[in-house]
Parts: structure tokens; C-alpha cells; sequence
């Protein structure tokens, strides 16, 4: 052809132009032409939200708006119907392309086995951190008599002793049997009537008792100061008293000045 002799250098750079104009062209058309119609370039639908819904109804509900999901990830929760979407991958109303994968976790059906922690010689307060920790939850807290105050005496599921260790699963009903800061052990109520303070104070340690509170007045007539002239609980016949109870006191005469640290 005529057209494509390079007869002189004008011809040869009319060549040259028409050729990177047509591979300019080329280029455009690929671009802006052919990638957009086979990649949906630009185009765009907001991601819907599945939390709350079924696996079951979730894979028609997706393929009529041109999406797929993928589970990542499972839990347990008690309350929580099993199979129902519990978080979604792209979040509601972002904007995807279609064919994209919401990544989802879901409530398992049955809930995973554990290790029983050990609750027993610690606090109640303690204990029931540590349950709501461990995917556990706080039965009945029984009281009884004991010494140690608030202190777990013994961790029971379904009315027997669970030890620590054991298999548990999460979501079960852990009681407690935790102590009263009172023993079981009943005797009669000390006489501390005329007994001095400081002497009436060590006996009630002695005794497993503790002091209460402390009311100074003043001393009447045959009244020694500093000597205990009234109590309670008071100590008359058949009055009996448990290990771990307060005793009040009231003293003749003033109360001693404290000493300035």
C-alpha cells in the first residue's frame, strides 16, 4: 500500500504518529471500554444486615442480592437461638461488589466443655468474678456456719461437689455453700459484768467471740471505773451464744484518750 512506503522522513514520522495513535486507542478501549463491562467496575450494593438471621435462611437470602458468606468463627451463648448470626464482615450499608463474602460467626449448638476453676478458699465476691470469666453462671449462694467469713466452702453443680479441674460446660450453674463469719458451736453467754474492759476483751477472744461496740458512761455509786457494768447479749439463764457472734459492751467512766501517732 501507498499509505505505508517510507519513502522520505515525513512519511516515516506520519507512520509513527498514526501507529501510537492507534495503540492509544488500544489502550483506551481496554481501560475504560472492556475492564469496566467484565469487572462491574464502579458499580456497587450496600451490604445488608444478617445478624440475627439463620444459616438456614441466610444462603437464598444472600444469592437474591448477589452475595455469598463465609463462616469464621463460632460462640456459645445461652441465650442465643444455635445457627443464629451472631457478627458480620463487611458491617451493614458499607458498600461491596457483588459476589463478595460476608464473613460471619455464628451461636454454636452445644456449648464447649471447660476445666472446673477452683473457687473453694477464696471470696464469694472472687468466685463470682471468676464464673462470669469462665462462661459460667452463679447458682445459689447458701450461707452456713463457719469462721471464715464469705470465704467458699464448696462449689456444687446439680447438688454435688464439682472439683476443681473436672469437666464442665460453659453455661452451667455453679451454687456456693460459703461461711456466715459464725461457727456452729452454741454455749452459754459469758458474765462480763464487773470484769475489767481489757480483761473482758481477752476473754471473748478466748472464747471465740467478738467485741462489738463500746459505750463509756459515767461511773455510779459501787461502780468501779473501768470495769464492764453491762453487756449484751446479756448473760442470764439458758442465754446461749454461737463462736464468731458480737458482744456490746458498756464501761464505767470515760473513755482513755488515744494516743497521737
Amino acid at each position: 500500500m501507498a499509505f505505508l512506503k517510507s519513502d522520505s522522513w515525513f512519511d516515516l514520522v506520519k507512520h509513527l504518529l498514526v501507529i501510537g495513535v492507534v495503540s492509544l486507542l488500544l489502550l483506551f478501549g481496554f481501560f475504560f471500554v472492556y475492564l469496566p463491562i467484565t469487572t462491574n467496575h464502579g458499580e456497587t450494593i450496600p451490604v445488608p444486615k444478617v445478624t440475627g438471621m439463620q444459616m438456614a435462611d441466610l444462603e437464598d437470602y444472600l444469592d437474591e442480592r448477589d452475595l455469598a458468606y463465609f463462616v469464621d468463627d463460632s460462640s456459645y451463648n445461652a441465650s442465643t437461638r444455635p445457627g443464629t448470626v451472631l457478627t458480620q464482615d463487611p458491617k451493614p450499608g458499607e458498600k461491596v461488589k457483588e459476589g463478595r463474602k460476608i464473613y460471619i460467626s455464628v451461636a454454636m449448638k452445644n456449648p464447649p466443655v471447660i476445666k472446673m476453676p477452683k473457687l473453694t478458699d477464696g471470696s464469694v465476691k472472687n468466685a463470682q468474678m471468676i464464673l462470669k470469666s469462665y462462661d459460667l453462671v452463679v447458682g445459689q449462694i447458701q450461707l452456713v456456719p463457719d469462721l471464715a467469713q464469705n470465704a467458699v466452702l464448696k462449689q456444687l453443680v446439680n447438688g454435688k461437689e464439682i472439683a476443681p479441674g473436672a469437666p464442665i460446660a460453659k453455661g452451667t450453674r455453679v451454687d456456693l455453700v460459703v461461711g456466715d463469719g459464725q461457727g456452729n458451736q452454741e454455749f452459754p453467754v459469758p458474765n462480763l459484768v464487773n470484769t475489767p474492759a481489757d480483761e473482758a476483751t481477752t476473754l471473748l477472744a478466748g472464747q471465740g467471740l467478738q467485741v462489738g461496740e463500746i459505750f463509756y458512761q459515767p461511773a455510779e455509786a459501787g461502780q468501779t471505773e473501768g470495769t464492764v457494768v453491762k453487756q449484751r447479749p446479756e448473760a442470764v439463764q439458758g442465754a446461749t451464744i454461737r463462736t464468731g457472734q458480737l458482744v456490746d459492751l458498756w464501761v464505767a467512766g470515760e473513755e482513755p484518750i488515744k494516743p497521737v501517732r
